[in-house]
Parts: C-alpha cells; sequence; structure tokens
C-alpha cells in the first residue's frame, strides 16, 4: 500500500511547502473576491442605466442599452465563474490546513529555553 507523499516526506520541508500553497490560495480567493465586486458594480450600473431608459430618465441610446445589458450579463456571468473559483481555491485551502496540522502534530516539538510557562 502507498504511503502519501506528506508522509515520506520531510515534514519540517512538506509543511513549509503546504504553507506556501496556503498563502497563494489566499492570495488567489482575495483576487476572486475583487472580482466579485467589480461583477457587482458592473451588474448594478448595468441595471440602473436600462431602468433609466425605461423610465425615460435618460434619452434612449442604443449603444447605452447594449453596454448596460453586456454590463448585467457579463456581470452574471463574471460574479458566478469567480464565486465557484473561490470556492474550489477554499476546499483546497482547508485540505492543506489540515494536511499541515498533521504533519505539525508528527513532529516532536520540544520548549526552548526550559521554562514550562510564557510569563
Amino acid at each position: 500500500m502507498d504511503e502519501p507523499a506528506f508522509i515520506t516526506a520531510d515534514p519540517r520541508e512538506e509543511i513549509a511547502r503546504l504553507e506556501d500553497r496556503i498563502e497563494r490560495l489566499a492570495a488567489r480567493i482575495e483576487s476572486c473576491r475583487k472580482f466579485i465586486v467589480a461583477s457587482r458594480l458592473a451588474m448594478t450600473l448595468g441595471g440602473i442605466l436600462l431602468v433609466a431608459m425605461i423610465l425615460q430618465l435618460i434619452l434612449f441610446d442604443p449603444l447605452v442599452m447594449s453596454a448596460s445589458i453586456v454590463a448585467v450579463l457579463g456581470g452574471i456571468v463574471l460574479s458566478g465563474s469567480n464565486r465557484s473559483t473561490a470556492q474550489e481555491a477554499e476546499a483546497q485551502m482547508a485540505q492543506a490546513e489540515a494536511a499541515r496540522a498533521a504533519l505539525i502534530g508528527r513532529i516532536d516539538l520540544q520548549v526552548v529555553g526550559g521554562r514550562d510557562t510564557l510569563h
């Protein structure tokens, strides 16, 4: 039976590798959140423009109408795509954190300095 890679490797090196992966996943999640906010803004502005044209608060312009429809539909697509990417990254991050915690649990940690308390 094959052992998982993190069991056979040096735990400290594997922990460092997992921490690097967790940092990259956190950056990806943050990037996705920024895109989700931008897509919501695009949907909102596109919707406001459409409603303003329907209520004749602004003059009808085919270019503005097309741009507002594109903003609404593009915002929906961008939001959904980034939301699913963020969820996948969060799941991968949880797995990496669990693997890191398991590796830390395997290391024989010792108290440095001989004191049992921190005060």
